[in-house]
């Protein structure tokens, strides 16, 4: 068992060393042309949770962290920022209906409250991104300002999915 052990070690540090030559695509467009703010006002005590707190995974631009370099960790990252961008894309937001935007307002709302945003595993590595209570009250409000607006604006029926 014992001589299996060196070659063993060996070749999963070659493996190692051989993932660092492939590298996922960064998320660093930073297309805006569609962000939530150029439909809904954006108060700057709402950017200033928004940018660190949301923007890395709910946005077209991903500040990345030293630890992106190393694989397979920064494919593991490229996967959650994918996921975190297909659940809320706030730099494509308003590409999407009315319904969408509303329902996306929504379940803001409800992950925020139930603090289950931003994810643990952000905030232990991004400090500034916990939120306090009256940082989450503040989004949650923002959220629900923008859904009244949606209401005054739209009828009732086309603010809700419709289920396919």
């Amino acid at each position: 068992m014992k001589k299996y052990v060196r070659p063993l070690l060996y070749g999963l540090l070659a493996l190692l060393v051989l993932a660092q030559l492939y590298r996922p695509t960064r998320n660093l467009s930073n297309d805006q042309s569609n962000h939530v703010s150029t439909k809904y006002p954006v108060p700057a005590d709402v950017e200033a949770i928004l940018k660190p707190a949301c923007y890395d995974c709910h946005s077209n631009l991903t500040a990345y962290p030293w630890y992106a370099e190393i694989q397979p960790v920064a494919y593991w990252l490229a996967n959650h920022v994918e996921e975190g961008k297909r659940k809320l894309n706030l730099s494509s937001f308003t590409q999407r209906s009315v319904a969408v935007q509303n329902h996306k307002f929504e379940e803001l709302i409800e992950m925020v409250k139930e603090g289950e945003m931003p994810l643990k595993s952000y905030t232990w590595t991004h400090g500034d991104a916990r939120l306090s209570e009256q940082q989450r009250q503040t989004l949650v409000s923002w959220a629900q300002t923008n859904m009244d607006s949606l209401s005054a604006r739209y009828p009732a029926d086309s603010l809700v999915l419709k289920r396919r």
